[in-house]
């Protein structure tokens, strides 16, 4: 295998990835007393982005949005434009917006947030649009399903929120 093989693989890069990934972890016999990581995650003077809700800390708001008899579905255009539309409702930031047509019909993409993300895959020969927005911090992404709804021309939008991070990110554990 050559250099240029493992580039492509990711080994051997100088991201640092391989350190922040085991970053937290521990052994079950080894303690792990970083006082960075005992810091109290219900203080709202944390500048973390995770949310704090109720008592309750995540990291962000995951919505599952499933777009059924939806029109323009296989518009690339029109995709790129509604991910837009939905990061200034959500009062998101964009950072990167990609998406790739298929042959005969669909399209994937994803637009990339300092937040996290909005993902997409389509059929649009049944008129169905499987959306994914990830948010943390004040964005609200309850805000991208009438967005959605007026891009694709249809009210038949289903919804399904998971709250990341819940129960795995105590009050008690740094991000």
């Amino acid at each position: 295998m050559t250099r240029a093989d493992l580039f492509q693989l990711g080994t051997g890069l100088e991201t640092g990835a391989h350190a922040e990934d085991n970053y937290g972890r521990q052994a079950d016999d080894i303690p792990f007393t970083d006082p960075v990581m005992t810091r109290d995650m219900l203080d709202g003077d944390r500048d973390d982005h995770f949310i704090r809700r109720d008592g309750v800390v995540f990291a962000g708001t995951h919505l599952i949005i499933e777009v059924e008899n939806g029109h323009g579905l296989d518009d690339e255009t029109r995709i790129e434009q509604a991910f837009r539309d939905c990061v200034d409702a959500c009062g998101a930031t964009l950072l990167h917006i990609h998406t790739h047509k298929f042959s005969p019909q669909g399209v994937s993409g994803v637009a990339v947030l300092a937040e996290s993300h909005i993902s997409v895959h389509t059929w649009p020969e049944i008129g169905y649009g499987a959306f994914d927005v990830f948010m943390c911090g004040e964005a609200d992404p309850w805000q991208a399903v009438g967005v959605l709804k007026r891009a694709f021309g249809t009210d038949r939008v289903h919804v399904k929120e998971l709250r990341r991070g819940e129960g795995l990110v105590s009050d008690r554990v740094a991000a």
